[in-house]
């Protein structure tokens, strides 16, 4: 993985945003970092490449809105653990 791109949802924005994104050795090292802190890492590479365009804190824009739900949807599926952590401020 040459790129990375971390997102964040917080039900206090209107939307995602990119918490994170990085080429080469930083990549590596934040899917790294996502891995060993058991947060869910997906690759795909049509929507990486527009993500990757984004700055850190950007809300992502509309057309991508529903394909980023569809993997939050999933990862609150098969993950929901992960979501009541998170939600347990």
């Amino acid at each position: 993985m040459d790129r990375a791109v971390a997102l964040r949802y917080d039900d206090r924005t209107p939307a995602p945003f990119v918490l994170a994104n990085e080429k080469g050795e930083l990549a590596k090292k934040l899917v790294g970092l996502a891995k060993e802190y058991g947060v869910p890492v997906t690759s795909e590479s049509d929507l990486e490449n527009k993500l990757i365009l984004l700055q850190p804190g950007t809300m992502i824009p509309d057309e991508l809105f529903g394909p980023i739900a569809e993997i939050f949807a999933l990862i609150m599926k098969l993950e929901p653990e992960l979501y009541e952590k998170d939600t347990n401020r």
